[in-house]
């Protein structure tokens, strides 16, 4: 029997799936032959299955990183509904028994997933006894997460890398269904992925409507904004509204409620008991729009969302995409907006710049250079703000200078004297803070085009779309162009340098001008006729 007849007997049989989709299949056979695979398929496209058939085809356990516990119960709930094994998870919410139940499950074999937050795997003594087990495949989900690049970056998912060789360097699966090329790549590294395969589907949503709106008071765009969720509640009944902050959310949703829209709000400063039930109570139709802050959406499978507005601009295209891929899942139509001012753009700016001071990076490099130190010891040796000294320990451990001990001690790594990796640890800030920068420019840039939407947005991901799609504001109203050509001496995906930006790749070339994604500088989109005259780029063979 081939490879590709047991993996679709078991996803059968098994976990109750009479099909695999071809990219599924693909990623299950290349983990199978080896590879460390990255998979990156849309929302409800099955990435799940993904690393759980393999699984059971592999002599040992399988090792799943999920950020949230939420999305662990969701994920082992699924499990639990099929015939396969058991799944466990080991996470803060537990209590001693339930721990050492699922440790018990485990050795005895019973257990062939555990489920775990980055978090758990800081602690040595869970990596070592996950060791003890032979993990046989490392899965991470929600991988955009491990990239700065990333529109959810969480400093923790930063060891994995080191955690996955401790764990004696099983295969691994990184699944996300966001990532632009930076991110992608930024994944690879960090998860030190070898001989690796990539599955990358198609971005496009083709049910999805895109519209986007421009306003000039603040004022204005509220009321707007909150008039086209009443219609389309009264028109779809369930939809979500994403806003910039807390206080944003929680006016929306007063003022969407007292229209008579049966609300709820979602955000962070809420308690975990109040998010749950929210969560609940949509998934359950007794709320019709949830407002809400970035923090709600991961882990959200309703199939029958029928709109996405956003009444503030995201901080990327990376978390609109994901965001608006919230929409349509049942693959009817739906409608996504975007209401902005241009001067909202630049207060994101200001809210994702949180650079350290050079005086905080050189203390803690100095500090953790004479010798390793606990978390709680470095905090009395550094005297700085607590958010202000992790920000300073995540970026010298983003460049290599840091390293967590066996015994959970922060130790320096790095032939650079401690000013020095300060230094390289600031520029890397500098380049970080550029790079968002550059987002957001693409992301003012989706929201003012006159041209196709849908394709501004593929081809910030790098994929082309020649065509008008048909579905977006800009089509309708007649504004978008129809294409002709490319630039034949630099077609998309060319590797090209630039004397001051250096390296990049071209996401897409049309008869007037270029978007390029440089490797430090980010996105950057030029005047075809300069690039000629003024010999801007080179062709990198």
């Amino acid at each position: 029997m081939t490879t590709a007849a047991r993996l679709r007997r078991i996803a059968e049989q098994t976990f109750g799936l009479p099909h695999l989709y071809d990219e599924q299949l693909r990623a299950m056979e290349l983990v199978l032959a080896g590879h460390d695979v990255l998979a990156v398929l849309p929302s409800g496209g099955g990435k799940s299955a993904i690393y759980q058939v393999p699984a059971l085809l592999l002599d040992g356990p399988t090792v799943v990183v999920s950020p949230l516990i939420a999305l662990q119960h969701d994920q082992m709930e699924g499990i639990e509904e099929t015939d396969a094994p058991p799944a466990v998870a080991l996470n803060s919410a537990q209590r001693g028994r339930a721990r050492r139940e699922a440790w018990a499950a485990l050795r005895r074999g019973d257990a062939r997933y555990v489920f775990l937050s980055p978090e758990q795997l800081a602690k040595p003594e869970v990596v070592d006894a996950l060791a003890d087990l032979g993990v046989a495949l490392f899965a991470v989900d929600e991988a955009h997460c491990i990239s700065a690049w990333g529109h959810d970056f969480r400093p923790d998912y930063l060891r994995l890398g080191e955690v996955r060789e401790r764990l004696g360097g099983p295969r691994v699966i990184a699944l996300t269904a966001t990532a632009a090329a930076p991110v992608r790549r930024d994944i690879v590294e960090r998860l030190g992925m070898r001989d690796h395969r990539e599955v990358v589907t198609s971005f496009d949503r083709p049910n999805l409507f895109l519209a986007a709106h421009r306003f000039t008071s603040e004022a204005d765009k509220h009321a707007a904004a909150l008039a086209r969720v009443g219609e389309l509640a009264a028109e779809n009944r369930c939809g979500l509204v994403y806003t910039a902050s807390r206080s944003g959310a929680d006016r929306f949703a007063r003022d969407l409620a007292g229209t008579g829209v049966r609300t709820a709000r979602y955000h962070a400063g809420m308690k975990a008991a109040d998010r749950e039930r929210v969560h609940q109570d949509f998934l359950a139709d007794t709320v019709d729009v949830v407002v809400a802050t970035s923090a709600f959406g991961m882990g959200i499978d309703k199939p029958g969302v029928r709109f996405v507005v956003h009444a503030s601009v995201p901080d990327s295209l990376d978390s609109y995409y994901q965001q608006i891929g919230r929409a349509g899942r049942d693959g009817e139509p739906a409608r996504v907006e975007l209401y902005y001012r241009p001067e909202d753009l630049s207060l994101q700016r200001f809210l994702t710049t949180n650079k350290p001071p050079a005086d905080t990076l050189e203390a803690v490099a100095r500090a953790l250079a004479r010798h390793p130190l606990p978390p709680r010891r470095l905090a009395e040796a550094v005297d700085a703000p607590p958010a202000r000294r992790t920000r300073a320990i995540n970026l010298l451990e983003q460049i290599g200078a840091l390293t967590t001990t066996a015994d959970g001690r922060l130790g320096f790594t790095t032939d650079l004297t401690p000013d020095e990796a300060a230094d390289q640890a600031h520029r890397a800030a500098d380049a970080h803070e550029t790079l968002i920068r550059s987002r957001l420019d693409m992301l003012r840039g989706y929201a003012e085009t006159t041209d196709c939407r849908r394709r501004f947005l593929l081809e910030y991901f790098g994929e082309r779309l020649p065509q008008r799609c048909g579905n977006c504001d800009t089509c309708a109203a007649g504004t978008a162009e129809r294409r002709t050509g490319e630039a034949a001496d630099f077609p998309a995906d060319a590797r090209v340098t630039h004397p001051e930006w250096g390296a990049g790749v071209v996401l897409s070339a049309h008869e007037d001008h270029l978007t390029v994604l440089f490797d430090d500088y980010g996105y950057k989109t030029l005047s075809l006729t300069q690039v000629r005259e003024r010999d801007l780029l080179t062709r990198i063979d």
